[in-house]
C-alpha cells in the first residue's frame, strides 16, 4: 500500500485533530470530515485504480483508529443490524469512512443525539433515520425533529407500504412535527391508506379527523368511569373506544380494511389492532383463525370477571365485550387461511379476503352502531 504522499500527509493530519467523523465521496474522489470546527475536504490522488486506491485509504484510517488494517474487516463480519457492536468507543466506527460502519453506529444500543448527528452527516439515508427515531434519546434530542422532516420530505419517493407505515408511526411521535405536517400526511393517506395504519398506532386517541360519540358512552360513561377507576381494564377499554376520539379510530381502521393495497398493510393493521384491544387478552398475543376467536370469545364472556362487573352496571354491552375480545386477537392468524395460500395484491387480494374481512369487519360495526 502506498498513498500519494500529499494524500497520507493530509490524512495523517486530519486523524491526529480528531475529527468526529469521515465520509468519502467516491465518485468525485474527496475525502470529508466533520470536526468541532466544521467540515474539511481532502482531495484524494490515486496512483492506481480508484477502487484499490479508496481500499488503501480505509486501510489507514482503520491502522490509525482501530489499530490494524485489517481491523475494519473484522469487525464487519461481527457486526449486524442488532445493535451488538464489540467496541468501547463506537464513535470510532464513524472515522472509518465506510457506509456499513455507519450503519453499525446507527442500530448500536449505544447511540446518543450526538452520536446520531455525526451519524446522519456521515451518510444521510431513510433507514438510518428511521432506524434513529426508535432511540428515545434521538427523538428527544436536537436530532429527532430534524431526522422526521428529512422523512417527511422523502416520503412521497417511498414505494413500499411498510416504509411508508414505519416512517408516518414513527414521525408522528410527540414533539417531531407540528399540527400542518401531521394534517399534510393525513390528507395524503386518502390516496395511499398505509398511512392511515401510521396514525392508528401513533395517534389512536388524537386523529386530525373528528367524529361523535357512540350512544352508548352518554348512557354508560358514569358506571364505566367508576370501574375502569378500580383498575378495571375492560371498562377503560370500552371508555375509549365510546369516547370520539375512539369512535374515529374504528372507522378509520375500517377505512384501512375495506381497501388494502397489499398484504404488508393487513398484516401491520392487524397488529395494530391487537396492541389497541390488549386490555382484553392480558394473558397475551393469538394465533388463531377468525371463527375459533369467535367461539373463544363467548366462553370468556361468561368467565370474565371483569366482564361480568360491567354487565351488572351496563346491561346490553355483550356483543361489544366479545368484539372487543375477538379483535384483541386480531394477526396473521386471522388472515392465515388466505395468506398462506396466496400472494396475491390489490383487488384480487381484497376478493379472496372478503370471506374473512366481512365478519372481521361486523365485529368493528358492533362497537360502532348506535
Amino acid at each position: 500500500m502506498e498513498l500519494a504522499p500529499e494524500d497520507s500527509l493530509r490524512l495523517n493530519v486530519m486523524l491526529a485533530n480528531r475529527p468526529q467523523a469521515v465520509r468519502i465521496d467516491e465518485s468525485r474522489m474527496i475525502l470529508h470530515a466533520l470536526s468541532e470546527k466544521g467540515e474539511m475536504e481532502i482531495p484524494l490522488n490515486p496512483t492506481v485504480k480508484d477502487e484499490l486506491y479508496l481500499k488503501w485509504v480505509r486501510e489507514l484510517l482503520s491502522t490509525q483508529v482501530l489499530g490494524t488494517p485489517s481491523g475494519y474487516p473484522l469487525h464487519l463480519q461481527r457486526w449486524t443490524r442488532m445493535g451488538h457492536l464489540q467496541l468501547e468507543n463506537v464513535a470510532e466506527l464513524l472515522l472509518l469512512g465506510e457506509p456499513e460502519a455507519v450503519v453499525a453506529v446507527v442500530y448500536s444500543q449505544d447511540l446518543t443525539d450526538e452520536l446520531a448527528r455525526r451519524a446522519w452527516w456521515a451518510m444521510e439515508d431513510a433507514e438510518n433515520a428511521r432506524q434513529m427515531l426508535r432511540v428515545p434519546a434521538v427523538v428527544r434530542g436536537e436530532m429527532g425533529p430534524r431526522l422526521a422532516e428529512w422523512l417527511v420530505e422523502f416520503l412521497p419517493f417511498e414505494t413500499e407500504a411498510e416504509k411508508i407505515m414505519d416512517t408516518v408511526t414513527l414521525v408522528l411521535q410527540p414533539g417531531l412535527v407540528g399540527d400542518r405536517i401531521r394534517e399534510e400526511l393525513w390528507k395524503r393517506a386518502r390516496r395511499k391508506n398505509a398511512y392511515y395504519v401510521g396514525f392508528l398506532a401513533a395517534l389512536p386517541d388524537q386523529l386530525p379527523e373528528a367524529s361523535t360519540a357512540s350512544s352508548q358512552y352518554a348512557a354508560c360513561a358514569a358506571p364505566l368511569e367508576a370501574l375502569a377507576a378500580n383498575g378495571n381494564g375492560l371498562a377503560a377499554l370500552l371508555l375509549r373506544l365510546f369516547s370520539p376520539s375512539g369512535q374515529q379510530w374504528l372507522k378509520t381502521l375500517k377505512r384501512v380494511l375495506e381497501k388494502p393495497g397489499n398484504q404488508d398493510v393487513v398484516n401491520r393493521v392487524l397488529d395494530v389492532v391487537a396492541n389497541h384491544f390488549s386490555p382484553a387478552r392480558p394473558e397475551g398475543l393469538a394465533d388463531a383463525t377468525l371463527e375459533i376467536l369467535e367461539q373463544e370469545s363467548a366462553d370468556w364472556l361468561a368467565r370474565n370477571e371483569q366482564a361480568a362487573e360491567i354487565l351488572r352496571q351496563c346491561p346490553g354491552l355483550e356483543a361489544q365485550l366479545k368484539a372487543m375480545r375477538v379483535l384483541s386477537g386480531s394477526g396473521y392468524g386471522v388472515v392465515r387461511p388466505v395468506f398462506g395460500k396466496s400472494d396475491a395484491i390489490g383487488t384480487l387480494m381484497r376478493r379472496k379476503l372478503q370471506p374473512v374481512m366481512e365478519p372481521y369487519l361486523a365485529q368493528v360495526d358492533r362497537l360502532l352502531a348506535d
